[in-house]
């Protein structure tokens, strides 16, 4: 799996609006801040509204508004939803698989299907909330990513 610029770039567009939660922000404002060009940032956030992420709000004082609190922006589901399946190789997807030839007995695929789960893991454990909040760290062990939520915060 390859998150391409699409992915990079709405993530960036849902922070910057996650930062300024509840107000709107206009597309050169986001433009600005993640250095996106305004032509594509129309794109990505037609096709953000039209996933439930954002609302737009017309006019001169118009722009994007988060549709969605934060901790409720699961950031595995938005990927998939932008970007299609997390599988680093289609024989391992669950949502698109396609059969190979060399398929039987392939000492690959259980390589591939535990990199499939493994971002699937990570992905789908993290919010925008949490990137908000800078509650992701990496640790040792066993459990290699950590998400640092206090007590009360919504999980997954």
């Amino acid at each position: 799996m390859k998150v391409s610029s699409k992915g990079e770039y709405a993530l960036r567009a849902l922070l910057v609006l996650g930062e300024q939660r509840g107000k709107v922000v206009s597309i050169q404002e986001i433009s600005n801040k993640t250095l996106v060009t305004v032509n594509y940032l129309e794109q990505l956030l037609l096709q953000l509204k039209k996933l439930g992420y954002v609302v737009s709000k017309r006019g001169v004082k118009g722009g994007y508004i988060l549709h969605k609190d934060p901790d409720e922006i699961n950031i595995g589901e938005m990927i998939r939803n932008l970007e299609g399946p997390l599988s680093p190789m289609s024989c391992a997807s669950i949502t698109k698989y396609e059969p190979c030839p060399l398929e039987e007995g392939c000492l690959l695929k259980p390589l591939w299907s535990l990199v499939r789960d493994t971002i699937a893991y990570v992905l789908e454990q993290t919010t925008l909330g949490d990137l908000l909040e800078n509650r992701i760290s990496l640790a040792k062990g066993d459990d290699f990513v950590v998400v640092k939520r206090t007590p009360g915060a919504k999980n997954l």
